[in-house]
């Protein structure tokens, strides 16, 4: 029996949210708080994968001690058929081992690698940092392949590579190749799930386990309908729920950086306290705000605005 046929179709569940990190007010502390508060809500409207310390999470401006504390807060959060995946990937690779064994106790249900960014190494070097990190702890791990934030993919013959070690299970891909994504999951049983929301119903129908959204922060009913009109062979009903999102993936995803739309979402829904960031990211003006709420306002099937935080 090959490693292939041993993996789960979707090993991190189907509808997942790389999940926004909230801070307080003044953006130096976290709010575990409103973090467990936005895990439960994810989870009741249609989630079931969190990834936490993610891009959209703002990694970078998250300590490590930090990050520990986010995915425990989440993990007592949500019920244990919820799916957390922590990102742990840098470009150092030391730190990205030992990132990785700081989570493998927290009771977390995988890891996020992305491929080593800014250094731009060999596909030799990303092979060789992915697989250390792998090996350093028990958890599965799904590999991250954004080309335009790291400056390097993974290429076809790395995916094969890294496809051989049981432990690395699935791909969320913003790469966007999806030929290449069909022969890799045809050779080596990793389980894609779409990292662009624009794309996220045409990899569904080349067979992605699932996705790792940024709108889904405020539309998790409508992908998790999408979803299972895939699963139940409905095209009709998928591309309904596709269109129905594609006015939110503009708003949030294409007029400001998706986590700056997505704090702002959440702020105006009523689900986050405010939006508040930390550099290099600075809040939305007034134009964006009122941009994005109209567009929230026009949406069917996500939760309404807070009348309160309607902006003038």
């Amino acid at each position: 029996m090959t490693t292939s046929d041993t993996r789960p179709a979707r090993p991190f569940g189907a509808v997942g949210t790389a999940m926004v990190t909230p801070f307080s007010a003044d953006g130096r502390a976290l709010d575990l708080d409103a973090a467990s508060a936005l895990a439960a809500h994810l989870v009741e409207h249609g989630h079931d994968q969190i990834v936490v310390s993610g891009t959209t999470g703002e990694s970078p401006t998250v300590s490590d001690r930090e990050k520990i504390e986010l995915a425990k807060a989440v993990r007592a959060a949500v019920g244990p058929e919820v799916s957390i995946v922590a990102g742990v990937g840098s470009n150092d690779t030391v730190h990205s081992i030992e990132l990785a064994r700081a989570h493998a106790d927290l009771g977390l249900d995988g890891l996020l690698v992305v491929s080593p960014y800014y250094s731009k190494p060999s596909q030799a070097g990303i092979l060789a940092h992915v697989r250390a990190v792998a090996d350093a702890t028990d958890l599965p791990v799904m590999l991250y392949d954004i080309p335009g934030r790291t400056g390097v993919p993974f290429s076809r013959d790395t995916l094969l590579a890294l496809g051989e070690h049981e432990r690395i299970v699935a791909v969320k891909d913003a790469k966007g190749d999806l030929l290449e994504a069909s022969l890799v999951m045809v050779q080596t049983g990793l389980a894609y799930y779409s990292g662009e929301d624009a794309l996220n119903l045409p990899w569904l129908a080349i067979g992605a386990a699932g996705i790792v959204s940024v709108v889904g922060q405020v539309a998790g009913d409508l992908e998790r309908a999408m979803i299972d009109a895939v699963d139940r062979g409905d095209l009709a009903a998928a591309r309904a729920a596709s269109t129905s999102l594609a006015p939110l993936v503009e708003a949030i995803m294409t007029r400001m950086p998706g986590v700056v739309a997505a704090k702002h979402a959440l702020h105006l829904q009523g689900v986050l306290p405010h939006a508040a960031l930390r550099g290099p990211h600075v809040p939305a003006d007034d134009d964006q705000v009122r941009a994005l709420a109209a567009a929230l306002d026009a949406a069917v099937g996500i939760p309404p605005l807070d009348p309160s935080r309607r902006p003038e």
